[in-house]
């Protein structure tokens, strides 16, 4: 299946980039050079491992090679990080896909033009001493579940998982608890049944034989065996003035995600945690390497989207949000792979 989505990148690619690039103008796309250098960047949970190529890029230098001073602003969760861009405090967001799909079913147009993971990376856990209670989905009702904000897909995957077993997003309670050290207290106090979140939290519960997991989108298998192939997950994304009015600025990002994205498919695991913040490691460097190699395939190869992956997040949306209607959203409007695609001579 690997092999297919490889070979028709290239078309597919095409197919998308051709509504964006007849909108922008195919000379704008001569300036390489940054019309923007001062950007304000958006993300929640930036020490998950969901969000590594961003931290890759900050600390290795690559959005300074490619002409951009980036101030990133993390915040509790996805949700917030597209309140900060809708209200104009920030030019970029690194964040979930499915945002630009609900955002289009709201009027407000987002597009997405770096993917940063092929696969969700999260995965559903509840605490060992509740595990031995629920045999399936339908008996998680009641439960307090962590996830990283209300709104985020964290929160999404949680409700899609319970919806496939007939409950309502009602029937349980989401409580928002950002990602990291916090995740783990929450489990670790009991003060949470259960949690639907990144790594390295979930590793290291596991590890400490304090949650059993239920889902797991962590490799692409475990994203195959769930929505039937790779499922779009943290990008960029932006307003459209970002890119049709300061192309080489978006240009520049895309450049910088994509050679992260390239480092950290090669990239040793005692590297990677020499090279994030100490307190993304929680403590437990081992482990925090451990968590990166069963990840590591899950990180986009080159930024781009792969063939039907659009389709398969739109299902995965629509069957966890009752606002969304898929028959009315226009995928081609919410992705372009242009940036990535030229980034690929560039990183």
């Amino acid at each position: 299946m690997k092999r297919q989505w490889i070979s028709r990148r290239n078309v597919t690619a095409a197919m998308m980039a051709a509504p964006f690039i007849g909108a922008l103008g195919r000379s704008a796309f001569g300036q390489l050079k940054p019309e923007k250098t001062k950007v304000a960047l958006a993300v929640g949970g930036k020490s998950a491992l969901y969000y590594l190529p961003l931290t890759i890029a900050e600390k290795l230098g690559y959005f300074k090679d490619a002409g951009l001073d980036v101030e990133i602003s993390d915040f509790q969760g996805g949700a917030k990080s597209l309140q900060a861009l809708m209200g104009g405090s920030v030019d970029v967001v690194a964040g979930a896909y499915e945002h630009t799909m609900r955002m289009q079913q709201r009027g407000q147009p987002i597009i997405g033009f770096t993917l940063i993971g092929r696969g969700m990376q999260m995965a559903i856990a509840v605490r060992t001493d509740k595990a031995a209670s629920v045999k399936s989905a339908a008996d998680v009702k009641g439960f307090k579940f962590g996830v990283s904000a209300p709104g985020s897909s964290t929160h999404l995957l949680l409700s899609y998982w319970i919806g496939k077993a007939g409950l309502k997003s009602t029937d349980i309670v989401a409580i928002g608890v950002g990602a990291g050290a916090s995740v783990v207290a929450g489990i670790e106090k009991g003060e949470l049944d259960g949690i639907s979140q990144t790594d390295p939290a979930v590793s290291m519960l596991e590890a400490r034989n304090a949650v059993k997991v239920l889902v797991d989108t962590r490799t692409l298998q475990g994203n195959i065996d769930l929505f039937g192939g790779p499922m779009p997950a943290a990008c960029l994304y932006a307003q459209p003035d970002l890119l049709t009015k300061t192309p080489g600025t978006a240009q520049a990002l895309s450049t910088a995600i994509v050679r992260a994205n390239k480092w950290l498919q090669k990239a040793p695991a005692e590297e990677v945690a020499k090279t994030v913040p100490e307190q993304y490691l929680l403590g437990d460097r081992e482990l925090y390497k451990t968590a990166f190699a069963k990840v590591r395939e899950v990180y986009s190869p080159d930024g781009l989207m792969p063939p039907g992956a659009q389709e398969a997040a739109l299902k995965f949306l629509a069957a966890g949000d009752p606002e969304i209607k898929a028959d009315q959203i226009k995928l081609a409007t919410t992705w372009t792979n242009e940036f990535a695609q030229r980034a690929q001579g560039q990183s």
